[in-house]
């Protein structure tokens, strides 16, 4: 078990911050609900599988089911995707009017956000998770959009830049403090999933652009622990052992690697990098008063290079829409969706330097626009999020 002073040795920031370097976290992790449960599982990837399974049921009765009897959760995205350009226009069908009633459910879900107090006025939404990751996530996303302007909702969705895996790490390079892009080429990150724990190497490319929008993942490991069902600290184990590896190759690729661990992972993180709730699927009871994951990797890797070993933890949706911020310049306030086992929500405010007075312009527009920028946390936005619906 971790101690509280190895607890201390982060010393950076708090996890789970709600101001981050380039932007502020407005509000991540919401639970909305409706007389069915949470509604994000109207909108997960299981959701779309029972939409597809429900267009099948039909076409099954009379035996002309062009997908035969292969179970609708069993069906790749690939497949799905080329099923849409296929000559078989009756399959090609199926797919379209699964595609239509998800979009149908991804639109009202995100007309609920959009409704919240923490959700006022965002410009866009980026749309990431595992489903985004195929044409027929792209489609959903489309007309998920064009739905909600129909609406006269004025929004934007548009697909998450990175491929979903590389973007849960990506974006842990916008934990990290402006000084580590100074001195070092490269950071590590983690990926935690219910399914898969992700680690890589991610390179900043600050020396080609300082917004961080030429970074990339160098060099990956992915663990299915799912398959595995290992306990608690097994799991710990394997991720210390990943992450060594990755600091070994680092040195024998000659990348200056930064003393720092930038960590996406489900629920609610408090800012001693406990877990409040939300990690119901991951290995182990990861929301005991007695577990922290920050700690205990700490206590397994205390140091890289010559420095004591720095780690950030945040929200895996949260993380996975940082690596958007360099995209998202021309708008003030934006959000990200990812589709995955469930749906992942966060929304953030960027904050600007002014080049001229040095100042902060997302205070200058609060300021201009006569309004004091409420302090937000997550167990506050769930009550605001309540109150709105």
């Amino acid at each position: 078990m971790a101690t509280d002073e190895l607890v201390k040795t982060t010393g950076i920031a708090n996890h789970g911050g709600e101001r981050l370097p380039s932007v502020d976290v407005d509000s991540f992790n919401i639970e909305l609900k409706d007389d069915d449960g949470f509604l994000g599982d109207r909108a997960s990837k299981g959701a779309f599988r029972e939409i597809l399974e429900r267009w099948r049921k039909p076409l099954r009765k009379t035996g002309e089911d062009p997908f035969g009897k292969e179970p609708s959760e069993n069906i790749s995205k690939k497949t799905l995707d080329s099923i849409l350009i296929s000559d078989d226009v009756e399959a090609s069908a199926v797919v379209h009017s699964a595609i239509e009633e998800f979009a149908q459910e991804l639109a009202y879900v995100t007309r609920r956000f959009l409704k919240t107090k923490a959700w006022a006025k965002t410009e866009r939404i980026v749309v990431g998770g595992g489903f985004r990751d195929s044409r027929l996530g792209e489609l959903a996303i489309a007309r998920a959009e064009i739905i909600l302007k129909a609406e006269d909702f004025k929004i934007d969705m548009v697909p998450i830049r990175h491929h979903p895996d590389e973007a849960g790490l990506i974006g842990a390079l916008h934990l990290a403090p402006s000084w580590i892009f100074e001195a070092y080429d490269s950071i590590l990150a983690v990926d935690i999933g219910g399914t898969n724990i992700r680690c890589g190497l991610v390179e900043t490319g600050w020396k080609k652009a300082k917004d961080l929008s030429k970074a990339k993942v160098v060099k990956s490991e992915l663990w299915r622990h799912a398959d595995d069902e290992p306990t608690r600290e097994g799991a710990v184990k394997r991720l210390t052992k990943m992450l060594k590896g990755l600091i070994v190759a680092a040195d024998t690729d000659g990348f200056k690697l930064a003393p720092f661990i930038g960590i996406a992972c489900p629920g609610v993180i408090n800012a001693d990098g406990s877990i409040e709730k939300g990690a119901q699927n991951l290995p182990g009871n990861w929301e005991s008063s007695k577990f922290n994951l920050p700690a205990s990797l700490i206590e397994g890797i205390p140091m890289i290079g010559e420095h004591d070993t720095a780690i950030l933890m945040h929200n895996d949706g949260v993380v996975q829409g940082l690596s958007e911020v360099p995209f998202m310049q021309d708008v003030d306030r934006w959000g990200v969706l990812t589709i995955g086992t469930g749906l992942g929500n966060a929304r953030f405010t960027n904050r600007r330097r002014d080049s001229g007075q040095g100042k902060d312009n997302g205070k200058d527009r609060d300021a201009a626009e006569g309004k004091k920028k409420p302090k937000e946390n997550n167990k506050e936005n769930n009550k605001d999020s309540a109150k709105a619906d």
